[in-house]
């Protein structure tokens, strides 16, 4: 769940209720529980007999953790085997709190057998909002422990809880001291932002750009060396005063040493006495991340176990949600009631965020980034299809013959098929908007230990065209692999086309946000274009041409890519535009002329943020309004600018690529990379059930390439307990926390990782960053006949080694039917053409050249298919 209501219960902070104030009104006549009724007493005590001198009462246990007053304090006895903290409670209820109000809840413990305990205060009934929720470490030494927070809410009878369970081994727990009291001043929260000298922590290309933020209080140009990992100077300049950055409020300067393409490891940055953190300057940075990034959606795969060999033992796990106890299951899910009177098969598919839901709003623009990275390696002349092949990503399908990406892609797109409302029920054809537990799980919880009812909720317009739009991209991608899953695919694309014309104003509620996000969109303008532009591509049929150019959004640049943001799960024209611009289709010229304009148009705007803002990012939303999964909006506006670059080669697209890369990796206000395991300083304590090792020490932190959701400007206000506690007036790209608790800023999320994935594989692709090398030329040659035409083609190897077996692989433009081929094992799957040699021209040596043809049934000249891949990388034309 991101960007929507928040997860788990609720987890907010909560405040003391003004018992002097409501004393006063009263004649004094009023004290809260165990307070003193002294009128000097500025902060009455809220814990009655916190010292446990009058016995147990009003202090309660659950069964399996019976307790007594031993030595003057209150000892609980906790049963092994307990799976979760909440499974073994010592509370008190009756607590008033009031919003405004800043408390100090103390006590002391001990525990026979180490434990990670949730000290919570919190309602005492559902929701169970909390308004502190810690975990502390609790050992065989009695440790004062002290907890600081402010309620956000007025409660008649707030509870404190000690959740103790969670142990595999037998424990008493002891608690004494036990004190909560108002009247606290609030803590300052001053993040630790490291050095002043920001820079990409990960590295810089070679022959890329080289840019950094220097904060200071300076007003003059200041001297900065780079430095090899010897201490060598290796470069040395100036940097340029650039006065106050508005997203942070920080004086800053930049510095630019693009000129170095010394390689290495271990350079710094020194400046104004201070030293960066340390970089390097390869070309390979981006390989293992584009690897990381994939394996993300493997392990957030539901209703499979997730393997050892492929994850490591700290990330391996049983099945979730395939009807083993404790879990309700999704193989057989109910409506919510009202919804429907039937039950699905749901299973599979992609957990959306830190939460155990499935959206197929998230989900759709999630798989559809996953198939752009595949369908990029089509297209663009500087991408490899190599490391996305069958065996290259960390998936248990290896060995079938598909490419890994495709295959983690239709994991989930068969949950989505699965959505699609049966035919002969009321909506036939329409897709169910979620599905997800009747009540929101805690944190954390591993995905098998989930034991809440799994429901379906109402299909929408949005759903049902996310399917309309996924499963054409499918029909195309998946037909030379599997042609039968292709035909499902696109029946199902077709008949969701269908149904959302026929109600094109179904919406989520913004009221469902009980268990799991809204998702609510009462606009599906976008949705309808990305649909019409994915079944166009894929079919050809004017039905759907009809419906792009009589779509008010079609040649709209800031409707498909927003100059103040970019393309979201709520905002999903522009995944349209860019399939336009880039996969061969019935366009006419002059209308692809126009949908490219779009795209550099955009990029145009999101490089020039790039160059204009201090800290180079290619995101600039009106009055710094960092939004929920900023991190993500920086990726999406990087893909346009990585597109924009495919398709004119213009070296300043890429370059906008690489800053915002250097944006996300460390070069940001807060000095710190977003993604697990990449820069010195790095986020490791994301929003997750499972990956929650800040909540619990026995579960593992996020794996590497795991991207936190960002600064998020409203988070403060969003419910989020620890943004509300920390973050009150921070400047935009200040507002956020590398905290397990802290959703707003700090979640996961599968159509975050989506465009992380496809922009490593452009980085990664870039090489050093002068552009790619070529190793072979095709020439592509049409000369048409009465009713069709003769092409013949010749590649030759102009590298330095013999290619063999060669494969040539490529997209037809048009409608175009191969018959008669000769010279070449030549197959046609849609649009999609790979040519293989015969046993006479397996080799290709160093300058060689091997020509082969075929006719096809085309009227006039086939038309050239401009990018023609060699063993998965591009060759020149010509």
């Amino acid at each position: 769940m991101n960007a929507s209501p928040p997860p788990s219960p609720a987890r907010r902070r909560h405040r003391a209720l003004g018992v002097l104030a409501l004393a006063a009104l009263f004649g004094g006549a009023l004290t809260a529980p165990g307070a003193a009724a002294a009128d000097d007493d500025p902060a009455p005590e809220q814990i009655t007999n916190g010292d446990f001198s009058a016995g147990t009462a009003p202090w309660w246990w659950t069964a399996n953790a019976p307790a007594a007053v031993v030595d003057g304090r209150l000892c609980a006895d906790v049963e092994a085997g307990t799976a979760n903290p909440w499974d073994a409670i010592v509370g008190q209820n009756d607590i008033p709190l009031i919003a405004g109000e800043t408390y100090t809840l103390t006590y002391t413990a001990t525990s026979t057998v180490p434990l990670s305990i949730h000290t919570n205060v919190q309602m005492a009934t559902e929701p169970y909002t909390t308004d502190l929720s810690a975990t502390d470490r609790i050992g065989a030494e009695a440790v004062p422990v002290t907890h600081v927070f402010t309620a956000t809410a007025d409660r008649d009878a707030a509870q404190v809880a000690f959740q103790i369970g969670g142990g595999a081994e037998a424990a008493t727990f002891c608690v004494d001291d036990v004190s909560l009291r108002g009247g606290a001043e609030p803590p300052v929260y001053e993040p630790d932002t490291g050095s002043p000298v920001r820079v990409n922590q990960v590295g810089y290309l070679p022959k890329g750009p080289k840019t950094g933020t220097l904060v200071t209080d300076a007003t003059d140009p200041l001297p900065w060396t780079l430095k090899a990992a010897d201490g060598a100077a290796v470069a040395s300049g100036t940097t340029v005063p650039g006065g106050e950055d508005p997203t942070s409020r920080q004086n800053v300067h930049t510095f630019d040493f693009s000129d170095v393409t010394t390689t290495g490891d271990g350079f710094t940055i020194e400046a104004d006495g201070q030293v960066s953190e340390p970089f390097s300057i390869r070309a390979d940075l981006y390989d293992s991340l584009r690897s990381d990034s994939l394996a993300y959606f493997y392990q957030n795969r539901s209703g499979i176990a997730i393997d050892a060999d492929l994850v490591g033992e700290e990330y391996a796990r049983p099945a979730g949600h395939l009807d083993v106890a404790p879990n309700k299951g999704d193989t057989d899910v109910p409506c919510q009631p009202g919804a429907c009177d039937y039950r699905l098969d749901v299973r599979g598919g992609w957990y959306d965020a830190g939460d155990h839901g499935k959206y197929v709003v998230n989900g759709g623009i999630a798989v559809a980034e996953l198939m752009d990275t595949y369908e990029r390696t089509l297209t663009a002349d500087g991408a490899e299809s190599a490391e996305l092949g069958d065996g290259a990503l960390r998936v248990p399908e290896h060995g079938n013959d598909v490419p890994d990406i495709l295959d983690e892609a239709r994991w989930e797109l068969d949950f989505l098929l699965r959505m699609q409302v049966p035919a002969g029920n009321p909506l036939a054809g329409m897709v169910h908007h979620k599905v997800h537990d009747a009540q929101w799980t805690g944190l954390p919880m591993r995905p098998e230990l989930d034991p809440e009812q799994r429901e379906l909720h109402p299909p929408t317009t949005a759903a049902t065209l996310n399917l309309a739009a996924t499963a054409a991209q499918c029909a195309r991608l998946y037909e030379p692999f599997d042609a039968d899953f292709a035909a499902e695919c696109r029946t199902a694309a077709e008949t969701a086309w269908a149904a959302a014309k026929a109600h094109p104003a179904v919406y989520a509620s913004p009221a469902d946000g009980v268990g799991g996000g809204t998702y609510e969109d009462d606009d599906v303008s976008d949705e309808f274009y990305w649909a019409a532009a994915e079944l166009f591509t894929t079919t050809g049929k004017d039905t759907y041409r009809r419906a792009l150019l009589d779509s008010p959004l079609h040649g709209d640049a800031d409707a498909a890519f927003p100059a103040d943001g970019g393309m979201w799960w709520g905002g999903t024209a522009g995944l349209g535009v860019l399939t336009l611009a880039t996969v061969p289709n019935d366009l006419t010229a002059g209308q692809l002329a126009d949908v490219r304009a779009v795209v550099t148009t955009a990029a145009d705007r999101y490089a020039r943020q790039t160059r204009d803002q201090l800290y180079g990012v290619p995101y600039a939303p009106a009055g710094q309004n960092y939004t929920w999964g900023s991190n993500s909006q920086v990726l999406n506006n990087m893909i346009v600018l990585a597109t924009a670059a495919d398709l004119t080669g213009e070296a300043a697209y890429r370059d906008a690529v690489l800053r915002g890369a250097d944006y996300l990796f460390g070069r940001n206000p807060l000095n710190q990379s977003y993604v697990t395991g990449y820069g010195e300083r790095f986020s490791r304590n994301q929003h997750h059930r499972f990956w929650a090792h800040e909540s619990d020490p026995a579960l593992p932190h996020p794996p590497a390439g795991s991207l936190a959701g960002g600064p998020n400007l409203t988070a403060p206000t969003s419910g989020d307990p620890e943004a509300a506690a920390k973050l009150k007036g921070c400047a935009a790209a200040m507002c956020y926390l590398d905290d397990n608790g802290s959703y707003a800023t700090n979640e996961v999320a599968i159509n975050w990782n989506a465009p992380l994935a496809f922009v490593t594989s452009y980085l990664d692709d870039a090489g050093d960053g002068a552009g790619p090398d070529r190793a072979c030329r095709v020439t592509y040659s049409s000369h048409p006949w009465s009713t069709g035409s003769t092409t013949t083609v010749t590649v030759k190897n102009t590298g330095t080694e013999a290619v063999t077996p060669w494969s040539l692989t490529w997209l037809l433009p048009g409608d175009q039917k191969l018959s008669h081929t000769w010279s070449a094992e030549i197959a046609q799957y849609g649009r999609t053409v790979t040519a293989a040699p015969l046993s006479w021209n397996r080799t290709l040596a160093p300058g060689a050249s091997v020509d082969f043809g075929f006719n096809s049934t085309v009227s006039g000249p086939a038309a050239d298919p401009g990018t023609v891949k060699l063993n998965g990388r591009a060759c020149t034309a010509g």
